[in-house]
């Protein structure tokens, strides 16, 4: 896969969350990490983020072990810091802090220069009223296209 085509995304978090304020952040990663996931070989699914000492980490992030890595290879689900600037780290404590918000990654992808970035949200939790109605947009969207292409 080129860079431009690694995009790994977390489908769950726009349906079970309201997302708020985005950001971009760089990830601290080890050499066979970064070899899986330029192969597109991760997942964002069950993952979040939390604040701690002042740095922002990623939790239960997967990332599959490099199949070249030999005793190299990495631990396929460990934490990972985030790379962010103060003030950013600063505005996502308090938003953590509210009852009900948590800090959610969205969407990984490599950047320009080669580094992983990773896009993490905002989100409020839904209820299952916003989802049913998440669902309905969703299949009315999926009918006018249809209707759209005859």
């Amino acid at each position: 896969m080129t860079p431009q085509q690694v995009n790994i995304k977390n489908r769950r978090a726009s349906f079970d969350y309201e997302i708020g304020d985005t950001f971009t952040a760089g990830i601290v990663l080890t050499g066979t990490e970064i070899k899986s996931i330029r192969q597109g070989k991760a997942s964002l699914a069950d993952t979040y983020c939390m604040v701690q000492n002042g740095e922002v980490w990623v939790k239960g992030m997967y990332v599959a072990e490099y199949f070249f890595g030999s005793y190299n290879n990495h631990t396929t689900r460990r934490d990972r810091k985030l790379l962010l600037n103060r003030k950013e780290i600063q505005k996502l404590a308090k938003a953590a802090e509210v009852p009900g918000n948590t800090i959610v990654p969205l969407r990984m992808f490599i950047s320009q220069g080669g580094y992983a970035k990773l896009v993490i949200g905002i989100g409020r939790g839904k209820k299952s009223y916003d989802k049913r109605q998440s669902i309905r947009e969703r299949e009315d969207k999926r009918a006018l296209d249809r209707l759209m292409k005859k």
